[in-house]
């Protein structure tokens, strides 16, 4: 399981743009590498990450094989409302990696 970690402002005024920062550990192997032993290690990537804010999708993002290991994101959105915003990275093996934070906003 990946390890995430994400940076949210824990409030922010309405109206605001808040700087949200993430980071998911994985090694992003693009399927283009050799093992020690010669094989080809097979391609295992996030390839999408997507961000909701109280169920609104705000930023999304399709990742291909030039994302490098432990991809870091720095993206912008409006604080609208207080809430809850879902952050969901997608792998190449299927699994889902989630993360959520709360930001309140006046």
């Amino acid at each position: 399981m990946a390890e995430v970690r994400v940076a949210v402002p824990p409030t922010a005024r309405k109206g605001e743009v808040i700087e949200i920062k993430t980071l998911v550990s994985h090694p992003m192997d693009n399927g283009f590498l050799l093992d020690y032993g010669g094989r080809m290690i097979p391609r295992w990537i996030i390839n999408r990450f997507e961000v909701e804010y109280n169920g609104e999708m705000v930023f999304s993002a399709d990742w291909h094989v030039s994302i490098s290991t432990n991809p870091y994101l720095i993206f912008y959105t409006v604080a609208t409302e207080t809430g809850q915003l879902d952050f969901k990275w997608y792998d190449d093996n299927g699994e889902i990696y989630t993360h959520t934070a709360e930001i309140t906003v006046t």
